[in-house]
C-alpha cells in the first residue's frame, strides 16, 4: 500500500522546538484541546473535501513511532501527519481490507505552531494534504496548490 507523509514544513522552525518528550505531563490538557482543533478543522472544510472523510479515518498520536518516522522519512520523528492507505484512484481501492488513516502528531504540530490561529490553519491544511493523498494526489501537485 502507499504510504504518504506530510514533513517538508516539519523543517521550518528548528529553532522552536523542544526536545521530544518521551511521556506526557498527567495533567497536560493540550491533547484535549488540541482534538477540539482537529475536530473544528474537520468540520471547517468545503464539502468537495469532506466528502473524503466517509472512507479515511482521522487519528491523533501525539508522536510518529519509529516505524511512522521511518516511513515519512523523518529522521528526526518530526513528522505532522501521515496517511496509510489506498489512495482512491487505485482500481482496487473498495476492495483493500485496511483501512485508510490519517495520523495527525500533536506535539510537532503544537510546538512548531503555537500560536492557537496559526496551529488552527496548519492542522487544517495538514488535514487537507493529506486527504488529497487519500484521492491520489501527489506531493508535486499538491506544491504546485500550495499545500505541500
Amino acid at each position: 500500500m502507499p504510504v504518504r507523509r506530510r514533513a517538508a514544513l516539519a523543517h521550518r522552525h528548528p529553532s522552536r522546538r523542544s526536545t521530544l518528550p518521551t511521556a506526557l505531563e498527567p495533567a497536560d490538557d493540550r491533547p484535549r484541546g488540541f482534538e477540539r482543533q482537529v475536530q473544528a478543522a474537520l468540520d471547517d472544510l468545503p464539502p468537495e473535501i469532506k466528502r473524503l472523510l466517509e472512507t479515511v479515518a482521522i487519528v491523533v498520536e501525539d508522536l510518529p513511532s519509529p516505524e511512522q518516522a521511518r516511513t515519512g522519512g523523518a529522521s528526526d520523528g518530526w513528522l505532522y501527519g501521515l496517511y496509510e492507505g489506498t489512495p482512491l484512484i487505485d482500481p482496487y481501492a473498495d476492495q483493500v481490507a485496511f483501512p485508510n488513516v490519517i495520523t495527525l502528531f500533536r506535539i510537532p504540530l503544537q510546538e512548531d505552531f503555537r500560536h492557537p490561529d496559526e496551529l488552527a490553519w496548519e492542522i487544517r491544511r495538514t488535514v487537507i494534504h493529506e486527504l488529497a493523498h487519500h484521492a491520489g494526489i501527489d506531493d508535486e501537485r499538491l506544491d504546485e496548490l500550495g499545500y505541500a
